[in-house]
C-alpha cells in the first residue's frame, strides 16, 4: 500500500491557489471611510461645522457599509485606511472647508469612473454614491 499524499487532486493544496485579484469597488470603499473620518475630524476640530458635516459623514459611512456587502469584506474601520489618518483640519473653518471640497470632488470623479466601468449590477449603488458625492460639494461650499 502506498500512501496517497501530495498529489492535491483531493484538495490538499491550498497554498498554490493564488488569491483572488482585488475588488475593483475596494478603492471605493477605502475612500468613503477616509472621507466620513475628515468629516468626523473637521466636524469635532470646529463644532459650528458640526451640523453641517456630521450628515455627509454619516453618509459616507452608509455607503460604506453598502460597498463592504458587494465587496464581500469585512468593512475596516476608519482607523485602518491609511487614508482616513490625514486630517483635513487645516488652521481654520475656511480651509478646512475648502481641504474637504477639494477631497469630495476627487471622490466624486473617483465614484463617477467607478460607476462608468461598474457592471450593471453594481452601477445603480455606484451612481448613487457619485451623486451623493456631487451633493456634497453645496455642503462644503
Amino acid at each position: 500500500m502506498y500512501p496517497i499524499s501530495g498529489c492535491g487532486l483531493f484538495g490538499g493544496d491550498e497554498e498554490n491557489v493564488p488569491p483572488p485579484p482585488p475588488d475593483p469597488l475596494a478603492p471605493l470603499l477605502a475612500e468613503a471611510l477616509s472621507l466620513a473620518g475628515a468629516h468626523e475630524a473637521a466636524a469635532a476640530a470646529f463644532p459650528e461645522l458640526a451640523e453641517r458635516l456630521t450628515p455627509v459623514a454619516q453618509a459616507h459611512r452608509e455607503h460604506a457599509t453598502a460597498l463592504a456587502a458587494i465587496v464581500r469584506t469585512p468593512e475596516p474601520t476608519a482607523t485602518a485606511s491609511p487614508e482616513a489618518s490625514a486630517s483635513p483640519v487645516a488652521g481654520d473653518a475656511k480651509s478646512t472647508l475648502a481641504a474637504l471640497r477639494s477631497a469630495e470632488q476627487k471622490g466624486q470623479k473617483a465614484a463617477a469612473q467607478a460607476c462608468h466601468a461598474a457592471p450593471p449590477e453594481r452601477a445603480a449603488l455606484v451612481g448613487s454614491i457619485a451623486a451623493a458625492r456631487a451633493t456634497h460639494l453645496e455642503v462644503v461650499r
